[in-house]
């Protein structure tokens, strides 16, 4: 039996929340609300989804308080969707698994769907959205703005995608990280989104992870089998780090003026289970800097840099002409050709060039992958062949 519950004040959210069995939706009409969503062990199906949401999307309910604006520990097949949670010290939400450490039961089949997550920390290590432990996930629409830690922390998350969000840091905010994906996380891709300011490293593929907080336990990779691709990337100090990680792909993005490196290739592991940073590959991307990059890629010991692949990408800086240096030969550059970034009113950057040479370059000429099923399974096959060269004209 479906099930959709009414709620206008924090009394009634709160007595809803108990109230909760596969098929029940809550509706939040718009207004303030001083109290989180804490969900333990509650389970929709497949069929019958969970889903706590706003009422009118044009109006979205505030959650302010202390803490932590939302906490789910082993749910599953739970959507949340427009809800802003401002304002909290801790984690804007949380979401993990039992916290068992012999045998951890995942979260799984959570989708989030126009969230705005801002003013969280604004220091320390004080995430936007933390998940640990979750399975068969969807972060799409969603902006973040004003963390501590990291807008997205992933540790040992699997299956998963992060779509069309945005990602802008404030100023007085920490701001470590856009997204982090860590801890054993395998399979997860980042797309269609905008990292603006988005901290120290905007996308840390990897990370230094307490042993003990691995997923599942004695894992030997902090992140494996990462894609990220057809995103923009402004300003922020690194935009790109692989630390301790393997196989990461990055293709067709814009990378547009960093702060001091491009990207980073770095081991933050001592511990001998864990094989050297290596293979990533760079591919088919936009990359226009200026003279604050001195070196384009820092790399640091321990590193395999010579496993890295860098294909078909294209650059351009104006004041100093040439081809980077970068860690091992590239092939099929296209190197001096001035995109002709523009600025949109929407805040979009978009390359005005006619060269034919960019059709098959940045985010304009990515294939999105898409879920084809609501709370399906996130099936990294189809999304491993995704996002193929493809001419698809500039704007």
């Amino acid at each position: 039996m479906q099930e959709n519950i009414i709620v206008t004040n924090s009394e009634q959210f709160k007595n809803a929340l108990h109230q909760l069995n596969p098929g029940t939706t809550i509706s939040i009409a718009p207004g303030h609300y001083a109290m989180g969503i804490f969900l333990k062990n509650v389970h929709g199906s497949r069929e019958k989804p969970i889903v706590i949401t706003g009422a009118d999307p044009d109006k979205p309910p505030i959650f302010e308080g202390q803490g932590e604006g939302a906490k789910l520990s082993s749910c599953s097949y739970i959507k949340l969707a427009n809800l802003v949670f401002r304002g909290f010290a801790v984690n804007g939400i949380n979401i993990a698994d039992d916290g068992s450490k012999e045998r951890r039961e995942a979260s799984h089949h959570i989708i989030l769907e126009k969230i705005v997550v801002e003013d969280i920390g604004p220091t320390g290590n004080h995430d936007a959205l933390k998940m640990s432990g979750v399975d068969h996930f969807v972060v799409r629409n969603c902006r973040f703005e004003g963390w501590g830690g990291s807008a997205i922390d992933l540790v040992g998350c699997h299956h998963g995608v992060i779509e069309n969000c945005r990602f802008i840091g404030r100023q007085g905010y920490r701001t470590a990280n856009g997204v982090q994906i860590k801890g054993g996380s395998r399979h997860v891709l980042v797309q269609t989104s905008t990292f603006r300011n988005a901290g120290r490293r905007s996308i840390n593929l990897g990370g230094a992870t307490g042993l003990q907080y691995f997923r599942p336990l004695g894992t030997d990779y902090e992140a494996i089998d990462i894609t990220i691709a057809g995103n923009t990337f402004i300003g922020g100090d690194a935009q790109i780090a692989w630390v301790t990680a393997q196989d990461g792909r990055v293709a067709h993005n814009l990378f547009y003026l960093p702060g001091k490196w491009l990207g980073r290739i770095v081991q933050e592991s001592e511990d001998p289970r864990f094989l050297p940073c290596q293979h990533g590959r760079f591919e088919n991307n936009l990359v226009v800097t200026d003279e604050r990059v001195v070196e384009y890629f820092g790399v640091g010991a321990g590193t395999r840099p010579e496993s890295f692949v860098f294909r078909g990408n294209a650059w351009f800086r104006a004041e100093s002409p040439g081809r980077p240096q970068l860690p091992t030969p590239e092939s099929d550059g296209i190197y001096d050709l001035d995109p002709i970034i523009s600025l949109l009113p929407s805040g979009e950057l978009v390359a005005k060039s006619t060269d034919p040479r960019l059709k098959t370059i940045g985010p304009w000429a990515y294939i999105p992958w898409w879920l084809e099923k609501e709370f399906g399974d996130v099936d990294w096959s189809s999304i491993d062949r995704v996002g193929a060269q493809h001419a698809a004209p500039l704007l």
